[in-house]
């Protein structure tokens, strides 16, 4: 490490202990009951993120009809919620640590409700994605904040329960959008269509904020880093270069200037590589920790992290075509069959990863993503056998169940194998940049798979063989896509060990 950076480091993390010690004083004062609703509250508001990123694939062929929107609007409120957390994920929890951890969720979790209203009371496609886009915003300022509480809330004897909790809420809120989505569809409450879906966000936001300004604990870092605006403008420009090509270049006819620009994401990138190296060894408060990389494990990690979440954030966007488009299943069905998948990966993610990567390490990862790949085959089969769908359309919950199990072989061990290697001292920027390339995997998953897929099912009608097809082969890359995640997975240290600032290995 750069010795200018590194001192600036050190010093930063001095001084946010410290602010942190005072943080813990104030939550000290919380009863037992009180840290468990305040656990519930921060718990809530990391469930209603991970759902809204999903419950919108199961209303796709509603709002194409109700709301006249065509294929790329829907891949853009996909994909834009997801595009625009990850962009400012890492400066929402800066923003907390700056002007504190309960304002700032007071504020995400405000905005996050007042956009779920925007987002219901749309008056067409263009309102809607705009909606989403804002909303993704808040929920990258609420959602830094619910580890930032937890761990001022709980000492760290307790604080691997709370997060061992929010391990299972989160694998299965992240595969329950779908399920709740059609559930709420079905239902058709009081006739409004599609716009339940992001309306019930409304009392459940109330709610929370009405309950966090009264029980949350205040508490800020003592140390107030600066905002990169300059590495947040980067990552914009090199996220817009990546995906708005593949969203809009279908529609535009893939003009010269959509590859063009495509391109440009690779220059692009390596500016933001000098400008964050640079601003560490000025100020050591660059959005992107280049030192992070120096571990291997990481560095894997994250690749390994990224690819799986393009092939699990297509995959469910797809899926919900297919079931809809191909098998013609009303949405209530595509939710109850969402169900098997839900219940594998959060007994996966609960039990499974948790007992085996101790004994065996990363290589489950890699057993995950074989798993996941066989179920996508056999559902790929079920799909193209007709008679079989027509007779027994139910058993599609058995390849769903397995891809379910190995999504969540995946999923559970990636995030504590990614963070084994990374120091201490860089451990809040390391797990802000990890969700983040999660949400951006999300976000190109939805925009490459769902392209493809648009591409071979251009109509939003009722062409079922179309739809199947198109499944098929957009499936096929999404399985090619996990071999790629289980290869990847091999190459991350199979000790996994948490590194500490005195650890002068690099």
């Amino acid at each position: 490490m750069n010795g200018t950076a590194g001192q600036g480091v050190g010093r930063g993390v001095g001084q946010a202990m410290a602010g942190v010690d005072s943080a813990l004083a104030s939550a000290s004062r919380l009863t037992h009951r009180q840290r468990s609703i305040a656990l519930a509250i921060v718990a809530t508001a990391m469930v209603l993120d991970l759902v809204d990123m999903t419950i919108i694939n199961v209303a796709v062929p509603t709002l194409q009809a109700q709301l006249g929107a065509s294929d790329a609007e829907v891949q853009w409120m996909v994909a834009g919620y997801s595009t625009i957390f990850s962009l400012l994920l890492i400066t929402g929890g800066r923003l907390g640590d700056i002007f504190g951890y309960r304002r700032a969720f007071l504020i995400g979790v405000a905005g996050f409700t007042l956009t779920s209203l925007l987002c219901g009371l749309a008056q067409d496609p263009g309102q809607l994605v705009a909606a989403r886009l804002l909303q993704g915003a808040t929920a990258a300022i609420m959602l830094p904040q619910v580890m930032s509480l937890t761990q001022i809330m709980y000492p760290p004897h307790e604080r691997v329960a709370a997060l061992g909790l929010f391990g299972i809420l989160g694998g299965l809120a992240a595969v329950l959008g779908p399920v709740i989505g059609g559930l709420i569809l079905s239902a058709n409450l009081f006739g409004l269509g599609w716009r339940p879906i992001f309306l019930i966000n409304l009392p459940i936001g109330i709610i929370a904020l009405v309950m966090a300004v009264r029980i949350l604990p205040a508490g800020k870092s003592a140390h107030s880093p600066r905002l990169d605006m300059g590495g947040t403008a980067l990552v914009m420009l090199l996220l817009f270069a990546l995906i708005f090509p593949l969203i809009q270049g279908r529609d535009y006819g893939w003009p010269l200037w959509g590859f063009a620009l495509m391109a440009c994401s690779l220059p692009i990138a390596l500016i933001l590589i000098r400008h964050s190296r640079a601003r560490m060894a000025r100020d050591g408060s660059a959005l992107i920790v280049p030192d992070l990389f120096h571990a291997r494990g990481f560095t894997f990690g994250l690749l390994t992290t990224l690819m799986f979440q393009t092939a699990t954030g297509g995959l469910l966007f797809i899926l919900t075509l297919a079931m809809q488009r191909g098998l013609h299943f009303t949405a209530a069905q595509v939710g109850i069959a969402h169900v098997p998948y839900a219940f594998g990966a959060s007994f996966a993610i609960g039990m499974l990863s948790r007992k085996a990567l101790p004994r065996f390490g990363p290589i489950i990862i890699t057993w995950g993503a074989a798993v996941m790949v066989v179920g996508l085959g056999v559902l790929i089969a079920m799909f193209n056998a007709p008679p079989l769908m027509a007779a027994a359309p139910w058993l599609i919950a058995f390849p769903l169940l397995a891809m379910g199990l190995g999504m969540g072989l995946v999923g559970g061990p990636l995030p504590p194998c990614t963070l084994s290697e990374v120091d201490v001292g860089h451990a809040g920027s390391a797990s802000g940049t990890l969700k983040a390339t999660q949400q951006l995997g999300s976000a190109i998953g939805a925009a490459a798979i769902g392209t493809l897929f648009f591409l071979i099912d251009p109509l939003a009608g009722t062409a079922g063989e179309d739809a199947i097809h198109a499944f098929t082969l957009s499936a096929i890359v999404v399985a090619v896509s996990l071999i790629v995640v289980g290869l990847l997975a091999i190459a991350i240290p199979r000790q996994l060990q948490i590194r500490g600032s005195g650890d002068k290995r690099r």
